[in-house]
C-alpha cells in the first residue's frame, strides 16, 4: 500500500502533458526530426501524431503558444530519466572535512595538517580548521588567530576563506572552501 502511494506521488510530480490531456487552443508543433511544422490546433496536432503512430508531448508550456513535439513517449521518458540520472551522478556534494591542531603545533606537524587540507581541497571538499585550547591556553587566542591566518596564507593558491577565525567555546574555527576555477 505504501509503495503505491509513493508511486502516485512520484507520478503527480511529473508534469508531462501528453495526447488528450493537452487542452490548449493552439500549439506550435515540431515533428520527430525536430523540424517546425507550424501552429496547429491541439486536435489537429493530435491527429497528425496518431497517423504517425506516435504521441504528442508538451515540451514547453511557458511559451506562447505552447510547444509540442511528436515523439515516441516511452523513448522520450527513458531519455529524460537517463539525463536526470546522469546529472545526479555528476553532482558532487561538498562535505566539510576537519583539520584539528593546537596553537603550540610543531612545524612538521603543521606541514602534515597543511597537506591534509590540500588533499581535502583538491577533492572539492571544504576544510574546517580547528585550534583546540586546554585550560589556561584560552588566554592565547591571538596566537591561534595567527596560526589560522598563516594556514589561510599557505593555502591561498587553492582555497579562499569562507569564515574568518572565530572563537566557539574552547575552539577557534576557520572554514576554507576550494577556489572556483575560472575558464576563459
Amino acid at each position: 500500500m505504501l509503495e503505491k502511494t509513493k508511486k502516485l506521488k512520484k507520478r503527480s510530480k511529473e508534469k508531462i502533458i501528453i495526447n488528450e490531456r493537452i487542452n490548449y487552443p493552439q500549439i506550435r508543433l515540431i515533428d520527430v526530426s525536430g523540424n517546425l511544422l507550424g501552429i496547429y490546433s491541439s486536435t489537429e496536432a493530435l491527429n497528425i501524431a496518431i497517423k504517425e503512430g506516435l504521441d504528442l508531448v508538451v515540451i514547453s508550456d511557458k511559451s506562447n503558444p505552447p510547444v509540442c513535439k511528436i515523439v515516441d513517449y516511452g523513448k522520450y521518458k527513458f531519455i529524460q530519466e537517463k539525463k536526470a540520472k546522469e546529472a545526479r551522478r555528476k553532482q558532487h556534494q561538498a562535505t566539510i572535512k576537519e583539520v584539528k591542531m593546537r596553537y603550540k603545533i610543531e612545524e612538521h606537524d603543521y606541514r602534515v595538517r597543511i597537506n591534509q587540507a590540500l588533499r581535502f581541497l583538491q577533492s572539492g571538499d571544504k576544510v574546517k580548521a580547528t585550534v583546540t585550547f586546554r585550560g589556561r591556553e584560552i588566554q592565547h587566542t591571538n596566537l591561534a588567530i595567527e596560526l589560522l591566518q598563516k594556514m589561510a596564507n599557505d593555502l591561498k593558491e587553492l582555497a579562499e576563506v569562507q569564515q574568518l577565525p572565530s572563537r566557539d567555546g574552547r575552539y577557534m574555527i576557520m572554514i576554507l572552501s576550494p577556489k572556483k576555477i575560472r575558464s576563459l
